[in-house]
C-alpha cells in the first residue's frame, strides 16, 4: 500500500455521479475510479490511524437490497470503522457531502441495555458519562443514537440523567464537509485529533455498555 497522500476531491465527485447513476453498468464502468479515488486512499488513511485506534475496515460498497423497496445496488457513501469491540468504536464516512467522523456504540442487546442503564443510573459512572457527553457536544459533535420517547420503565421521570437513560445506543458525529486538509497527508493527524476527542465516550461505552 502506498503512503497516504490525502483523499482526492474526485472521491466526492464519484459519489455525486453515483447518486444519479446508481446501477451496475455505471459502477462497472467506473470501478477503477472507485478503487483509486475512494478505496485505496481511505485504506491508506486507516492504516495511518491504526497504531492509535486499532485495526479498521471499510464497509462493502454494495447495499443489501433483499428486504428494501429501494433496489439501488450501491451505497452512496463509503464508511469505515475501527472497532474497539463488537458494536463499539470509531467511524468515518466519505460521500458527496464530504467527510463525517464519529464514534460510540450502535448495538443494543438486552444485556447491553441493562448494563448501560445501570451505569447511567449510578451516580459515579452516570455523572462521568454526562460530563463526557457535555464535553463532546461542546466540541461541536452531534450526540445521537436510538432513543425512547420517555424514560424507561423502572426509573423516575425526574431522573437527573433522564435523557441519557432514554438512549438505546449512544454515539456522536461531526460533519466536516470538504476541509482543505482532507486532500493532504495531514488528514491522518486531523482525523486522529477528532477521534481522540471521542475517545472518552468510546472508552466509557466500551466499559459500561458493551458485552
Amino acid at each position: 500500500m502506498t503512503s497516504f497522500q490525502g483523499i482526492p476531491a474526485g472521491a466526492f465527485g464519484f459519489y455525486e455521479e453515483l447518486q444519479h447513476h446508481n446501477n451496475r453498468e455505471w459502477w462497472q464502468e467506473h470501478r477503477d475510479s472507485y478503487l483509486s479515488l475512494v478505496k485505496e486512499p481511505l485504506s491508506s488513511l486507516l492504516a495511518g490511524l491504526e497504531p492509535r485506534f486499532g485495526p479498521a475496515k471499510l464497509f462493502r460498497p454494495n447495499r443489501d437490497i433483499r428486504f428494501s423497496e429501494d433496489k439501488s445496488p450501491y451505497k452512496t457513501a463509503q464508511g469505515a470503522v475501527a472497532s474497539v469491540q463488537e458494536g463499539v468504536g470509531y467511524y468515518l464516512q466519505v460521500s458527496a457531502d464530504g467527510l463525517l467522523v464519529g464514534g460510540g456504540y450502535h448495538s443494543h442487546t438486552p444485556a447491553q441495555l441493562a448494563r448501560y442503564r445501570n451505569s447511567v443510573d449510578a451516580s459515579g459512572t452516570g455523572e462521568s458519562l454526562r460530563q463526557i457527553v457535555d464535553a463532546v457536544a461542546a466540541a461541536g459533535f452531534a450526540v445521537e443514537g436510538e432513543k425512547l420517547k420517555t424514560v424507561p420503565r423502572g426509573y423516575p421521570r425526574e431522573h437527573p440523567r433522564a435523557e441519557l437513560l432514554k438512549h438505546k445506543s449512544l454515539a456522536a458525529s461531526l460533519h466536516l464537509g470538504r476541509p482543505e486538509w482532507l486532500a493532504t497527508p495531514g488528514a491522518v493527524q486531523e482525523v486522529g485529533k477528532l477521534w481522540e476527542d471521542l475517545r472518552p465516550l468510546v472508552d466509557w461505552v466500551s466499559r459500561h455498555a458493551a458485552p
